[in-house]
């Protein structure tokens, strides 16, 4: 079932399936793969405009369809951005976050967890 919003027969209801039914052939659970569906036509929606409400990560990062292919198969760190690790330093409360770099913050919050 395509996420609230997204009517029946409409583009984003058959990326919603699309989306789920591959996620399904690599072997992902059921319950899973619509997780996964749902996630990416709600930030695809954000990013163009769909959506009532989006967050700053919807809407500055790369494409999901780009996303996994580009962070795939590099030397660098992989994981959450930036971003996404000082938003949860912040609900975390860790003291010093602002003046935190990457792996400043990730080893902050995995202390704090």
């Amino acid at each position: 079932m395509p996420p609230r919003g997204v009517k029946k027969g409409t583009r984003r209801a058959r990326q919603y399936e699309h989306i789920k039914d591959s996620a399904t052939e690599r072997g992902v659970s059921a319950d899973r793969a619509e997780e996964i569906a749902a996630r990416t036509v709600n930030k695809e929606r954000a990013r163009s405009g769909e959506a009532r409400t989006a967050s700053r990560s919807s809407t500055r990062d790369i494409s999901s369809g780009r996303r996994g292919g580009l962070r795939s198969g590099t030397t660098r760190s992989k994981g959450q951005t930036k971003e996404q690790l000082y938003n949860q330093a912040k609900r975390l409360n860790v003291k010093g976050r602002s003046r935190m770099n990457k792996r400043q913050l990730l080893a902050a919050v995995n202390r704090k967890k």
